[in-house]
C-alpha cells in the first residue's frame, strides 16, 4: 500500500498450504508475510526472494515457555528449542522473531532470576546471529515487564503488539504506554473483550478477528502507533476457526480464501489509512 508496506502472518486455519498462502497474499496486494517455526524457513524464504516480499519474521514455539521460569531439564530443552528458532530465522536471513515469554493462567510464583538468564542465553544467540527478538504481549505481564526490564541495554531486544491481546489479556495495562518505544513488529486484529461477566480470562477469549469486527478502537490503536513513533511495517495476525465452543468467526467459515484474504486486505488498507490520517 502507499508509503505502507502491509505484512500478514500464514495460519493453518486459512485452510491451504503455506506457499498457496504466501501466493495469495502477493496476488491480494500484501507486501510481506510471517510463519511459524515448521522447518520450511529456507523454502519461505527462497519463495518470498521469488515474489520480492518481506519475510517479516518467525513466530516462535510457544507451549514450553512458562518452564523456562521453572528450572530443570525441561527449562533446558525449552531453551535449546528456542535458540535452533534464532538459528534458523538467522539462516533463512529472517529478521526477527517474536517470541512470548509465558503461557498459562493458573498461579504461578512469578518471575525468576533463573528463568531471565535463561531468556539472556537466547538472546545472546540471536545478538551474536543478527536477529531480533520482539517480546509480545500476552497473558503473564509481570513476566514480559521482568524481562524488558532485565533486558533493556540489549539493541536486539523489542516488542510486538498484539492488539487484540491488549483486548482480552491486558485489558488494565497500556502496553505501547510502556513499551512503545521499543516496539519494532505488530500482531493486528480486532477482539471482543473478556467474555466472562466476573472477568475471568481464558484462551478462548483470544479471537483474532478481522479489524473493525469488534470492540477495537482503531482510531485510538493508529494514533497510538503514532505517538509512539512506529512507521514499521502493520503485520497483521488473524484467523478464520472459531475458538473452542464459541462461533464469532462463524462468518468467516461461508466464503472462500481468495474472499477472506481479499477482505483482510481491505481492512488492513482501512488501518493503514487512519494511521496516515492521524500522523
Amino acid at each position: 500500500m502507499y508509503k505502507t508496506k502491509l505484512c500478514l502472518g500464514v495460519s493453518r486455519s486459512f485452510g491451504i498450504d503455506i506457499e498457496e498462502q504466501i501466493r495469495l497474499f502477493h496476488q491480494t496486494g500484501f507486501e510481506g508475510f510471517f510463519t511459524d517455526w515448521d522447518g520450511n524457513l529456507l523454502k519461505y524464504r527462497a519463495l518470498a526472494d521469488e515474489l520480492g516480499m518481506e519475510y517479516q519474521s518467525v513466530h516462535a514455539p510457544f507451549v514450553k515457555v512458562a518452564k523456562i521460569w521453572r528450572g530443570g531439564e525441561e527449562a533446558n530443552l525449552a531453551v535449546e528449542e528456542l535458540i535452533r528458532c534464532v538459528r534458523d530465522c538467522a539462516e533463512a536471513d529472517v529478521p526477527i522473531m517474536v517470541s512470548h515469554v509465558y503461557i498459562g493462567f493458573e498461579p504461578s510464583e512469578g518471575p525468576t532470576f533463573d528463568g531471565i538468564q535463561r531468556f539472556r542465553k537466547i538472546v545472546d544467540e540471536a545478538k551474536k546471529l543478527g536477529v531480533k527478538i520482539a517480546f509480545e504481549n500476552t497473558e503473564g505481564e509481570e513476566y514480559l515487564v521482568a524481562l524488558m526490564n532485565a533486558l533493556a541495554d540489549y539493541d536486539n531486544v523489542g516488542f510486538c503488539w498484539d492488539t487484540g491481546h491488549q483486548m482480552c489479556y491486558n485489558t488494565d495495562t497500556d502496553m505501547i504506554e510502556l513499551y512503545g518505544d521499543r516496539l519494532i513488529c505488530t500482531h493486528i486484529n480486532d477482539n471482543l473483550g473478556v467474555r466472562d461477566y466476573e472477568g475471568k480470562i481464558i484462551y478462548h477469549d483470544d479471537l483474532h478477528l478481522l479489524p473493525f469486527d469488534g470492540i477495537g478502537d482503531w482510531q485510538d490503536i493508529t494514533a497510538k502507533l503514532n505517538k509512539c513513533g512506529y512507521d514499521g511495517i502493520l503485520t497483521f495476525e488473524l484467523k478464520i476457526q472459531n475458538s473452542k465452543n464459541r462461533f464469532d468467526n462463524e462468518k468467516y467459515r461461508n466464503i472462500s480464501i481468495e474472499q477472506y484474504v481479499a477482505e483482510a486486505y481491505a481492512r488492513a488498507c482501512r488501518v493503514a489509512s487512519l494511521k496516515n490520517r492521524n500522523k
